[in-house]
């Protein structure tokens, strides 16, 4: 039985270095891929977020109870990014 071991480690012994090799680079170009997918996300998610208009309307309370007097399930969502209530704020001291 141990000569059978020793017979099959010496068969497999040359390729073992290319598959450690190409499995390596494998491992390799995995984990960047996978960063990439992930930083392309959330770019595309930041930019998605960024045109929500919420914190610049007159309606936004930035309460965290009662968030916008007009749409308050709307509020800070992607449904209010073409929110037809927008009203710009004009005196940041009154709001």
């Amino acid at each position: 039985m141990l000569e059978l071991i020793v017979l099959l480690i010496r068969g497999i012994q040359p390729f073992l270095v290319p598959i450690c090799f190409v499995g390596a680079w494998m491992l390799i170009s995995l984990v960047v891929w996978g960063l990439w997918t992930a930083a392309r996300d959330s770019i595309t998610t930041a930019k998605q977020m960024h045109q929500i208009p919420c914190t610049g309307c007159q309606f936004f309370t930035d309460d965290y109870r009662l968030k916008c007097t007009v749409h308050p399930s709307k509020a800070n969502t992607e449904e209010a990014i073409h929110c037809c209530d927008f009203q710009p704020k004009t005196n940041p001291y009154l709001y």
